[in-house]
């Protein structure tokens, strides 16, 4: 069983930066960040290994989105640069076993996530 919680969302303006972080409880899972809009379907965001050493990332990112880990802490950030008016929405943390794909189903502890609200 693994805990994860986020923290850091909230408000910002189109064009800010902002970084998420999640803390697990348990170390040695590959982790991964999805969003989720009202009325929309969550989307995969970024996953990365969980030493580090491989990352994915959705196509709505753009290269604006950076995901890292620190080991020793059992966290993953996710750092948000030039956010936009469709980038609000909740984004959860995952965490699974090796896998980094983008689907859902590849990941069993989920978060309960973090708002990010942007104003345009």
């Amino acid at each position: 069983q693994v805990q994860l919680v986020e923290s850091g969302g909230g408000l910002v303006q189109a064009g800010d930066s902002l970084r998420l972080s999640c803390a697990a409880s348990a170390s040695g899972y590959a982790m991964a960040w999805f969003r989720q809009a009202p009325g929309k379907e969550r989307e995969f965001v970024a996953a990365i290994s969980w030493r580090g050493g491989s990352a994915n990332y959705g196509d709505s990112v753009d290269g604006r989105f950076t995901i890292s880990r620190d080991v020793s802490k059992n966290q993953v950030y996710l750092n948000m640069n030039i956010l936009k008016p469709e980038d609000p929405a909740v984004y959860y943390c995952a965490a699974g076993g090796a896998y980094i794909g983008s689907a859902s189903s590849g990941y069993g502890y989920w978060g309960q996530g973090t708002q990010v609200t942007v104003s345009s």
